[in-house]
């Protein structure tokens, strides 16, 4: 449907990771400011970690856009958990090696040692819980070495705190802990990326009262709103095309929020 309303707005709340898309919230750029900061001292290892869709991957993404610009930054969003493979990629991709021959640690390290950078470069590894015992090990000693500085994500989970994992312990110098948002954050995320997008008519669509259903039924935690949002807005968008009558322009209905959260199983109907 062309020249839809909701069309724009729906396509903003895809579940994608860009670092374009960042929203300056208050709480979010201190801890974004804080990881920059982090980042610039003598550390060796640094720890982000939260529940899944607390934006931890959407900062690591953002480090890497603003600090690639200035410096030698490698993204692995993706984890390669093959030991050989990985000590491969860096060797490849940091110090412009490659190597024939089964990469080792200590050949990594000589490596990393013929290669002078004016300063350490920076891998972040995003779901680092997915990485071995054995693979974590060797990426401690590396940055041991003061060969490559890393920052990891995590996952925490209800069950328990991943911090105290055991291979953890001992090779964290600084952590960074995100949360879910509240009613009054996200409300802020939702209007800023909308108005961003030059969404206004929607934007003004969220009040109080809908904001907190929403925060209520995803818990605050950015992912779930976005799979919401995006379910909300194709259904405005069916009834923009098949009975916009039905569709009022003051605020967001509370049944259509929860026959979103229906189908992105928030509520279990």
């Amino acid at each position: 449907m062309e020249n839809s309303l909701f069309s724009k707005p729906r396509d903003l709340f895809l579940d994608v990771v860009n670092p374009r898309d960042y929203v300056q919230i208050d709480s979010v750029s201190h801890m974004y400011q804080s990881l920059k900061n982090s980042v610039q001292k003598p550390l060796k290892m640094i720890l982000l970690y939260g529940k899944p869709g607390t934006g931890k991957s959407m900062l690591l993404h953002k480090l890497h856009h603003d600090l690639s610009k200035q410096q030698k930054v490698l993204m692995f969003d993706i984890p390669i958990v093959d030991e050989d493979d990985f000590l491969r990629v860096l060797a490849q991709r940091i110090f412009g090696h490659s190597p024939r021959e089964i990469m080792t640690l200590i050949r990594f390290l000589e490596i990393a040692e013929a290669v002078a950078y004016p300063e350490v470069p920076i891998v972040l590894l995003d779901e680092a819980q997915l990485y071995s015992a054995s693979l974590m090990e060797k990426i401690r000693l590396i940055s041991d070495a003061r060969a490559i500085k890393f920052v990891i994500t995590l996952h925490k989970t209800d069950k328990e705190d991943i911090i105290a994992k055991e291979h953890f312990q001992t090779r964290i110098w600084e952590s960074i802990e995100l949360q879910n948002a509240t009613a009054e954050e996200l409300k802020v995320y939702v209007q800023k990326k909308l108005l961003k997008a030059n969404c206004f008519d929607v934007a003004n669509m969220f009040n109080d009262k809908n904001m907190k259903l929403i925060t209520s039924l995803t818990k605050g935690n950015y992912r779930d709103t976005n799979k919401l949002l995006f379910s909300l807005f194709t259904l405005y968008y069916w009834y923009e095309e098949n009975n916009p009558a039905a569709i009022k322009y003051n605020a967001l209905k509370s049944k259509w929020i929860e026959m979103a959260a229906i189908h992105t199983g928030l509520i279990h109907a």
